[in-house]
């Protein structure tokens, strides 16, 4: 009813005004060419909508009056906003993870990865997981002092902390506000141990901080590689690093002594899963000795935004790929279940777990796990300390 009554009045809409409708399911509320964002504006990402965040009252679309006037918009562009936030450990207690405790550094990723299971918590800032994810991001000032401070919390135990399960720590503003390198410089100061993913090459920058922490076995990486095609990655993960850069990443680390995994993630069904075995290969080559993966995950928006992804640069394989996908998630496109999220059920899950066995017999990987201490774990300095004066409590 609100999407025909949109319709009819769209003559006589006021130039460049946007349509505005309560929230709708963005499947529903229009046709898939009404929901994409001209070429144009959104080169070089990976979203191709910028659909409300479910949380709004409101849906906004903009809509070509007849005037022209989506032609006069800008392309989208990185805005940063700093962020003060209170705390910078988050804690979780899911069964299928090997973490208890991660930080973030960022809130979206310019990476711009099409299937990004970390999309959806962009409309918790009431911004769009889409392109507002990819383009208007969150810089936590502040958050190495932070951390020094809930490290010198009464009673903390140290326990390895996971960097990147959410967002990149590496993505490209990193390299002009070093959040991450900052972190990691308290976490080496008090011997604490520390589990990082990332998919840039940036992380090379570090190796002078990390080779050290990694012989006294407190830190590792693990790389992820999705695709060694070119063509392929620039669309699914468009300001990642090049594939070749992430393999050079994965020696350099690895001939530093950091221990180093590959992540071959997500495998997307009949899209990058013919790759598995020459993407460990090339790894192992490299000097990776771990590896995992991880099923695509289509969670909330990102159902709809790959969905989308797939009508614009595979459209012939999107019946396939969706039915593929079903098929893992007990005929749903997702199933957040502990213990299946990751690696799906069915015949189709488990042949690729099987391939994936298979190949890291073959190679070698996971030979051994490594396994990160916390016995060094000292407490750092308060600001102002004399290094030579006792504690008396």
């Amino acid at each position: 009813m609100l999407e025909n009554a949109n319709r009819r009045t769209r003559a006589g809409r006021p130039h460049g005004q946007e349509r505005v409708g309560f929230a709708l399911d963005p499947v529903a509320a229009a046709p898939d060419g009404e929901r994409l964002v001209a070429p144009e504006r959104r080169r070089g990402r990976g979203a191709v909508s910028n659909q409300t965040g479910r949380f709004e009252a409101e849906r906004r679309e903009p809509v070509d009056d007849g005037w022209g006037s989506l032609e006069s918009l800008e392309p989208f562009k990185t805005e940063i906003t700093i962020e003060r936030p209170r705390s910078i450990i988050t804690r979780n207690d899911s069964p299928d993870l090997s973490f208890d405790r991660s930080i973030n550094p960022y809130r979206g990723c310019e990476h711009g990865c099409v299937y990004c299971f970390a999309r959806p918590t962009h409309a918790y800032m009431g911004l769009s997981p889409g392109l507002d994810f990819e383009s208007r991001l969150f810089v936590k000032q502040g958050a190495a002092t932070l951390l020094a401070r809930e490290l010198l919390r009464p009673g903390y135990q140290a326990k390895p902390l996971a960097i990147g399960t959410n967002t990149d720590p590496y993505q490209p503003i990193e390299r002009q506000h070093r959040v991450m390198r900052s972190v990691l410089e308290v976490l080496s100061a008090a011997n604490h141990p520390v589990g990082i993913v990332t998919k840039s090459a940036l992380v090379t920058r570090d190796i002078d901080i990390l080779a050290p922490m990694a012989a006294k076995g407190l830190a590792k990486v693990a790389v992820s590689v999705t695709t060694l095609d070119a063509k392929l990655a620039r669309s699914l993960e468009p300001r990642a690093p090049t594939p070749p850069k992430r393999l050079e990443a994965v020696r350099l680390l690895a001939e530093a002594g950091i221990p180093t995994a590959v992540l071959v993630a997500p495998i997307i069904p009949s899209i990058n899963d013919a790759e598995i075995e020459t993407i460990l290969t090339r790894a192992h080559a490299m000097g990776a000795r771990e590896a995992g993966y991880v099923l695509l995950r289509l969670p909330l928006e990102v159902r709809d935004l790959f969905r989308e992804w797939l009508l614009t640069h595979r459209p012939e394989k999107l019946r396939h790929v969706l039915s593929l996908v079903r098929s893992t998630r007990g005929g749903k496109d997702y199933d957040s279940t502990w213990g299946k999220r990751m690696t799906g059920t069915g015949p189709y899950a488990w042949m690729i777990g099987r391939r994936f066995e298979v190949a890291l017999d073959k190679l070698g990987f996971n030979k051994e796990r490594t396994r990160l201490r916390t016995d060094l774990f000292a407490q750092p300095a308060k600001a102002g300390d004399d290094p030579g004066q006792l504690d008396l409590f």
